[in-house]
């Protein structure tokens, strides 16, 4: 069986990057130069930091069933879910995909729409080939380019509230701290 060439590989990587940028309304000239591949959870994290505006430009992708959610998030306060400002997305029984921000305020959250302490602007997400992928500009930070952040799965959405996720193993390893500087 015969290896791709690389060249081939990164004609696809930069397909993936056109992509994510379109469907997020990015700006032509902003391409989304950062990444960090296999976190647990089978997820990615793809962003461009935006000096001007301390701004993120994120591209949060995981794989999902259409019955699941998905959510990225960042925590101003510590480095744990507790406090974490979330994006959250599924897919809606009408068949499109549902985004928003809400509070993780303790561990039984309501999961419900609401404002986060910091911007979040141009939200959307997408579902295709058993993954979701959520889009959004977070920002300015107020607090340097360095943060807490928090992503997570789980496996039903129940009256458009997603539900409880499991509390073992990848699910609690999903924690990091990330600057948005680093290559």
């Amino acid at each position: 069986m015969r290896k791709p060439s690389v060249r081939l590989e990164q004609n696809n990587l930069f397909e993936k990057i056109e992509t994510i940028r379109n469907r997020a309304n990015f700006s032509s000239v902003q391409i989304i130069q950062r990444r960090i591949s296999s976190l647990v959870l089978q997820s990615h994290l793809h962003w461009n930091y935006i000096p001007s505006t301390r701004s993120i430009q994120i591209a949060y992708r995981a794989t999902q069933t259409s019955t699941g959610w998905i959510a990225w998030a960042i925590n101003p306060t510590g480095t744990s879910m507790i406090g974490s400002q979330a994006i959250v997305a599924f897919l809606n029984a009408n068949g499109t995909m549902r985004a928003y921000t809400t509070p993780i305020t303790s561990y039984n959250p309501s999961m419900k729409q609401a404002a986060l302490s910091f911007r979040v602007s141009n939200i959307s997400a997408t579902y295709a080939k058993n993954e979701m992928t959520i889009f959004g500009v977070v920002g300015p930070l107020k607090n340097g380019t360095t943060v807490n952040h928090v992503w997570q799965a789980g496996s039903s959405v129940v009256n458009n509230i997603p539900q409880m996720h499991p509390t073992s193993g990848p699910n609690i390893q999903s924690v990091g701290i990330l600057d948005f500087l680093s290559r």
